[in-house]
């Protein structure tokens, strides 16, 4: 048998080693190559990018709120303040699973679903590793009950923050106004640079007024973190600049003697210094606490204010709009006198009614059985109404339109606050475009008794009574006195607005007759001129909610107090060189004498016993 046996061939397997060495050799060469080329890229061409990125990993630029302006009345007293406070917070970069996190947190601490769901919808706008509020103002009980807790919730803890206080809580709710929580709308609108680290913003009243001065400025701090995510060392700070403070014309005593005056009804008192045109007192009630908003105010307590018959959310003195009654009729006479339409000596007979020319419809004074014959000045004293309607159609609705708005009826005051209403000032124009009607002549002489289409707000009626006692001259009521930040001081400086040019003996005519009004026997004011060595000048407004038709008696016993009449006072003292000015409007307390008058008597006295 014959056996096959290969012969070894050594130059074909050295052939076929060296090949294989070589090309394992250019392998390598290749990826030596390939690595030289990323650290290359590494290291020089992407070195910014990826430095900044690792630094990044390793340092986080968080923002510091700054401090927010502290609020004062005109004595130095404090109406806003901060407060440390401790709230619960949430780093998101440092939860795992944030849904799990909430739902535990509800379960331990009781927190309302109201509060995690503002949570959910504020953490969109902050950065990933921001501290988010999610329960603010512990109580010490909660602070224990999540201390406890503390280490089964990675990324929450509680922070020790300032929250806004307001001592006087109801007394200056309206005037001072609160912040509460950054809403949807507003986070649309600010700019993120400022409030990254701000969670509340002024909301009304001078709080919002004067947000971008009381805010102040954030500052940044740079934090390095280790890999876990935890900050290890602050590296760099940017202070931030406080808000400045504001100190107010308010006078906060003034303001309290005001509200108690006021005492079971609602309504508004606006007391004004007549030599600067400061707001020395700005009630309105029914108010509110303001500190239930700063954390935000639960759904249920919102609801409750929101739908108060009271309204005490509603800024009466800003806002409220109402008819003047017969405090508008020292303006009316006094544009009588102006335009020559009649002298303090032209009498009129007062039978109780006036009728138009070929009318039966009569038009009622407030007194039954008439004032009998009346001049100008016991017309404005005894408050008659025929003297008012005859005047009016005797002016007409031209001439009177035209010299109220002089007095700034009709128009916003311009106080250094937000949401005022400019009231209505009726004009032949105005019906013809809003009411696409003729003006009658009717309308005419209730406009004459401040009634009909005319309304006010009280803010307006104390320019206005300002502008009376400054013989013409107008001032802007303010609040904002003296801004005060780190670098200086600002003062307001508030100058009158325009002088009206009134004849001073036409004005002097008008103030004699508001004398009259509390000090003489027959004055509808006559019960608060006791116990005062000066002079008020005054005048009763009674205005009415309803229209009484013409075979109807006003019975203050039969109707609803809701549907009673309004009761006003317009004053100012001391008469002959007056300092203080002020209106009182009393929602439904029926007589401008007994309930309107004597709280602002009440205001004036302890003005000028203060003085």
């Amino acid at each position: 048998m014959h056996r096959y046996q290969g012969i070894k061939d050594s130059f074909v397997e050295n052939h076929i080693f060296l090949s294989r060495t070589v090309i394992l050799f250019i392998l390598m060469l290749l990826l030596i190559a390939v690595l030289i080329a990323r650290l290359i890229y590494l290291q020089v061409v992407g070195h910014s990018q990826y430095h900044g990125m690792a630094t990044n990993n390793r340092i986080k630029v968080t923002s510091v709120p700054p401090t927010r302006g502290i609020i004062y009345d005109k004595h130095g007293r404090i109406l806003a303040e901060n407060l440390p406070s401790y709230s619960l917070e949430i780093i998101p970069d440092q939860v795992v699973d944030m849904d799990d996190t909430l739902q535990r947190l509800q379960s331990a601490l009781a927190i309302p679903e109201e509060k995690i769901e503002a949570f959910k919808k504020h953490r969109n706008r902050y950065k990933h590793f921001d501290s988010i509020p999610l329960l603010m103002q512990l109580s010490q009980l909660e602070v224990a009950k999540f201390a406890v807790l503390r280490h089964t919730f990675p990324g929450v803890d509680i922070q020790a923050r300032l929250i806004r206080h307001y001592p006087y809580a109801e007394l200056t709710a309206h005037v001072v106004g609160y912040v509460g929580r950054i809403n949807e709308q507003e986070l649309k609108v600010l700019p993120e640079s400022e409030y990254r680290s701000i969670h509340t913003i002024g909301k009304v009243g001078v709080e919002l007024a004067y947000e971008d001065i009381l805010r102040g400025h954030a500052g940044y701090s740079e934090i390095e973190t280790n890999a876990l995510g935890k900050p290890i060392n602050e590296l760099g700070k940017i202070k931030p600049t406080p808000g400045a403070d504001i100190y107010l014309t308010l006078d906060v005593d003034l303001q309290k003697v005001a509200y108690d005056a006021l005492a079971e009804y609602n309504g508004a008192v606006v007391a004004i210094d007549l030599q600067t045109g400061g707001v020395l007192v700005q009630v309105s009630k029914a108010s509110f606490d303001p500190n239930s908003f700063v954390s935000g105010i639960s759904y249920a307590d919102y609801k409750a204010l929101n739908t108060s018959k009271n309204k005490p959310l509603f800024d009466r003195v800003l806002r409220g709009q109402y008819p003047p009654g017969s405090t508008l009729k020292p303006f009316i006479g006094l544009a009588g006198l102006e335009y020559n339409v009649t002298n303090m000596h032209q009498t009129l007979f007062c039978p109780g009614y006036y009728k138009l020319p070929n009318q039966s419809h009569k038009y009622r004074d407030w007194k039954k059985w008439g004032h009998g014959r009346v001049n100008l000045d016991i017309a404005i004293t005894q408050s008659c109404d025929v003297y008012f309607y005859d005047m009016s159609l005797a002016l007409g609705i031209d001439k009177l339109s035209t010299f109220l708005h002089k007095f700034g009826f009709g128009q916003q005051t311009g106080i250094d606050l937000k949401g005022e209403k400019a009231g209505l000032l009726p004009s032949r124009e105005w019906k013809r475009i809003h009411r696409e009607q003729a003006w009658f002549p009717g309308e005419t002489l209730i406009t004459g008794i401040g009634q009909g289409f005319t309304q006010v707000t009280p803010i307006q009626l104390a320019q206005a009574t300002a502008t009376l006692a400054n013989q013409g001259k107008i001032l802007t009521p303010y609040l904002a006195e003296r801004i005060i930040d780190n670098e200086r001081e600002i003062v307001a400086k508030h100058t009158v607005q325009q002088d009206i040019g009134l004849k001073p003996a036409n004005v002097k005519d008008i103030i004699n007759a508001m004398v009259h009004v509390v000090h003489s026997p027959r004055g509808t004011a006559k019960r608060i001129a006791n116990d005062i060595d000066y002079q008020i000048a005054g005048k009763t407004g009674t205005a009415q909610v309803y229209t009484i038709k013409q075979d109807e008696e006003y019975d203050e016993e039969e109707i609803a107090f809701n549907m009673r009449d309004h009761a006003l006072f317009i004053a100012f003292a001391p008469a002959d060189n007056p300092k203080i000015a002020v209106a009182v409007i009393a929602e439904h307390g029926s007589h401008g004498s007994s309930i309107a008058a004597p709280i602002a008597a009440t205001v004036i006295k302890q003005y000028l016993a203060d003085k």
